[in-house]
């Protein structure tokens, strides 16, 4: 085996299993290490911290949408530079390949024999710029890669290395040069969120940490990629008990009832739900899982797989704010379990 080969059967190896265990106690500690980096980055925006550090601890993905200047891949970038691993980024841009993200298959003349080249998506981290930028087929390159974390290609298939995370940002699909994420896609993102402008405070402050140059320079990483693995292993061992489960349950099938939504919350958005709740209460330090866990993180999780009843003349972009109060009127609406 050439040399070449050899480091590209390397890359696209998946990670091996950390042989460290944490306590939540230990989790809380680093998680707090992780958020206070980020933040000497991203000022004002404490909430979207905790989320794209949950997801990560969940081995999810997640989805960063607003308009253009308010952070969304700064955050991205803050983050995969506080933890140890490899991170790749890829601008989506209409002329880009599904070949382009996943790898291709090259003729090795030497060998005599095609030899795959691994794409950007062999990495612990993936950072997708502005994916909504890139055409359908493209952005379906992903969807093997975040469902199953493997890549198929020429008739073989690569695993992805541990942990793999996508954080995408996209902006507003009103917005010109954008195509809309198809629903199989979305439903693959753990979580949605928006950074939002920041407040005065936060702005003025942006300002004056950009006066000692780029703050994401001086970002060093918090963990390494092997008590990575150790924190999300510990989040597999936070306990959920039955009413848990099943409030998050109820939570989901009240979307596939709910008479304004055409699309409800699929199965895999209950699976999701329950695993940031588990990654959100070992960030706060808890062995277990709290309804109020399930309910913080339902909007976040559940809002962008929902489809609406179409209305006539109603606007594309007030159908986020619309699908969010729905499903705050499902927490506000569905029964607490009680789990003294």
């Amino acid at each position: 085996m050439s040399e070449s080969a050899a480091a590209e059967r390397d890359r696209t190896a998946p990670s091996p299993m950390t042989d460290m265990t944490l306590s939540v106690t230990e989790v809380r500690s680093l998680s707090a290490q992780i958020v206070s980096a980020i933040e000497n980055v991203i000022d004002g925006k404490h909430e979207a911290v905790r989320t794209a550090l949950t997801v990560l601890l969940a081995e999810g993905h997640l989805l960063i949408e607003d308009v253009p200047g308010v952070g969304k891949t700064m955050l991205a970038r803050a983050l995969a530079a506080t933890v140890g691993g490899v991170v790749s980024r890829i601008q989506f841009t209409p002329d880009l390949l599904p070949s382009d993200v996943t790898g291709v298959a090259v003729f090795d003349q030497r060998e005599g024999r095609f030899e795959f080249k691994p794409g950007p998506v062999f990495a612990h981290i993936v950072i997708g710029d502005e994916i909504n930028r890139a055409s359908p087929k493209t952005q379906s390159a992903l969807l093997e890669c975040m469902a199953e974390r493997q890549v198929t290609a020429d008739g073989t298939t690569y695993e992805l290395s541990r942990p793999f995370t996508v954080f995408a940002t996209q902006n507003p699909i009103e917005m010109e040069g954008t195509y809309p994420l198809p629903e199989a896609q979305r439903d693959r993102f753990t979580a949605r969120l928006s950074m939002g402008y920041p407040d005065t405070d936060a702005e003025i402050a942006m300002l004056t940490s950009r006066d000692r140059g780029d703050p994401l320079s001086e970002v060093e990483p918090v963990v390494t990629l092997r008590e990575l693995v150790a924190m999300i292993e510990a989040v597999h061992r936070v306990f959920a008990s039955p009413a848990v489960k099943a409030y998050a349950v109820a939570l989901t099938t009240a979307t596939r009832e709910h008479p304004q939504l055409r699309l409800g919350a699929s199965p895999r958005a209950t699976l999701q739900l329950l695993n940031a709740a588990r990654a959100r209460a070992a960030v706060d330090g808890h062995e277990f899982v709290l309804p109020d866990h399930v309910a913080a993180l339902a909007e976040s999780v559940l809002a962008h797989r929902l489809v609406p009843v179409p209305r006539v003349g109603e606007r594309t972009r007030d159908t986020g704010s619309a699908l969010a109060d729905i499903v705050a009127e499902i927490v506000d609406s569905t029964p607490v379990p009680d789990i003294r």
